[in-house]
């Protein structure tokens, strides 16, 4: 029982592995699913979710945190659902947004830059000097968008377990690979790990529930003890928001207890904290 994030860029043959693999261990092949859940579950329009995932936050959006939203109704989408297990997930962000749970396997896919070209001109009907230009404009894209929300590059190796080049390794090798990399002890889920994943899961409910009121608040979990920590200034939380806060907590399921400000637990490592903190 375990979790795979695949990261890949466009035309890297990312999605056929995951669908592959997903297939031969039996597990769920999840990427766009994600957004639709957010979307439905928020009632957000899925393009503002795409956009929040590819675009620059606008002056707008630093003074409202409209992209911090949206980043965190996507993120409890996905914890929700990885509490299932058994997931291969090649959707955006994955390697961010699962970092902190130590049975997921984190894979980057890469591809030769001539093989990607050829795939975008085939699909979109232009010159090769076209097709490189945009393919290095998306990957920077993606690029300045883990660096602006993370402080992380996302073509760090660092961020992942694995980094496996599509090209004299065929999608057939690298699904080989990964399924029996998957069978390691590292990557079996634990009843400690386990843990990890429902309190990080109740976390980022919890702030996705705030997110329209208290966008910037810390949160973390411990066994449904919710802890919340902000800077009243920062924030301008009055009382009255202060104790807003406190009932909107109180009201996400799974949430026995809630303590803002003043506690002395501090979050260990799998513990969670507001991670779009760098943004704006």
């Amino acid at each position: 029982m375990s979790i795979i994030t695949i990261s890949r860029g466009s035309y890297s043959r990312g999605k056929e592995v995951a669908e592959k693999l997903a297939r031969k261990l039996g597990y769920d092949c999840i990427s766009r699913d994600i957004l639709l859940e957010a979307s439905s579950e928020f009632n957000i329009p899925e393009i503002k979710l795409i956009r929040a995932l590819h675009d620059a936050p606008t002056v707008l959006e630093r003074f409202t945190y409209g992209k911090e939203r949206y980043l965190a109704y996507l993120r409890s989408a996905l914890l929700q659902h990885v509490l299932k297990d058994n997931v291969v997930y090649h959707g955006l962000a994955g390697h961010y947004f699962l970092q902190d749970i130590p049975h997921v396997l984190k894979v980057r896919i890469i591809a030769d830059i001539r093989d990607r070209v050829k795939e975008e001109m085939k699909r979109e009907n232009i010159s090769e000097s076209e097709a490189r230009y945009v393919l290095k404009k998306d990957d920077e894209e993606r690029r300045k968008w883990g660096i602006q929300i993370y402080g992380i590059d996302n073509w760090e190796p660092s961020l992942y377990d694995m980094v496996l080049h599509v090209h004299r390794l065929t999608v057939e090798d690298v699904v080989d690979i990964l399924f029996e990399t998957i069978q390691k002890p590292a990557f079996q889920t634990t009843s400690a790990s386990q843990k990890i994943v429902s309190d990080l899961a109740l976390s980022a409910k919890v702030l996705a529930s705030l997110a329209t009121i208290a966008p910037k608040v810390g949160v973390w979990s411990d066994d449904g003890v919710v802890f919340m920590t902000t800077t009243y200034n920062e924030l301008s939380l009055t009382p009255e928001v202060i104790s807003e806060v406190k009932d909107i907590a109180m009201k996400v399921p799974g949430v026995k207890e809630v303590t803002l400000n003043g506690s002395t637990k501090q979050p260990s490592q799998q513990d969670y904290i507001n991670p779009f903190h760098n943004i704006g």
